[in-house]
């Protein structure tokens, strides 16, 4: 395994507990980097403080962005390994957007359950694209007309319907989004009644 990939392994397990245990991140990385029984990779430290100092903005995008999941109802996992995606995605420079989302897609893959990998390369994807079409985007917000997130409905009530989570493997590719369109038969003329004269 690459250093990198070792690093994001870390700074999802710090994030990951403290999460778990209600700890502050900055703190628990701090205790985990002083023990230094398992030693934490300066990326990793990089990635938990970067994850903390954006964690708003992260969240935000992740939630706008993520059709019928609201971040509480997503694995923790899978919340976790978005919001280092999205840091990558956002913040590291020097990490193109395929290997950000390449990355993530691997580590929920050995994580997390069997339609994780879709769910999170999906996500990142579109959150990629919104980067790479507006970069000086600071707050980026869904687009008027994109689908409400779970839990809202667009007149502000409270919706019901929540989509299904994808079940399919992703090897780290963006798939299209296929939809089916349900077209009207063509039109046939009415034929001529048959006259019983």
């Amino acid at each position: 395994m690459a250093a990198r990939s070792k690093a994001r392994k870390r700074a999802l397990d710090v994030l990951f507990e403290a999460e778990l245990r209600g700890l502050p991140v900055l703190e628990l990385l701090a205790e985990r980097m002083s023990l230094g029984e398992r030693p934490t990779p300066e990326y990793a430290a990089q990635i938990v403080r970067g994850v903390a100092a954006h964690r708003a903005e992260i969240d935000k995008l992740i939630a706008g962005n993520s059709v019928g999941w609201t971040l509480e109802r997503m694995p923790a996992v899978d919340r976790n390994v978005l919001r280092i995606g999205v840091w990558e995605l956002r913040w590291a420079e020097d990490v193109p957007s395929g290997v950000a989302i390449s990355e993530a897609v691997e580590l929920v893959q050995d994580l997390s359950t069997d339609g994780s990998p879709a769910f999170v390369n999906g996500l990142l994807a579109k959150i990629a694209a919104i980067k790479d079409d507006d970069p000086a985007a600071g707050d980026l917000e869904p687009e008027p007309g994109a689908e409400p997130a779970d839990g809202e409905a667009a007149d502000g009530g409270e919706a019901v319907a929540r989509a299904p989570r994808p079940r399919a493997r992703s090897a780290g590719l963006v798939r299209p989004k296929i939809s089916s369109v349900l077209r009207p038969a063509p039109d046939v003329p009415e034929s001529e009644p048959d006259s019983e004269d």
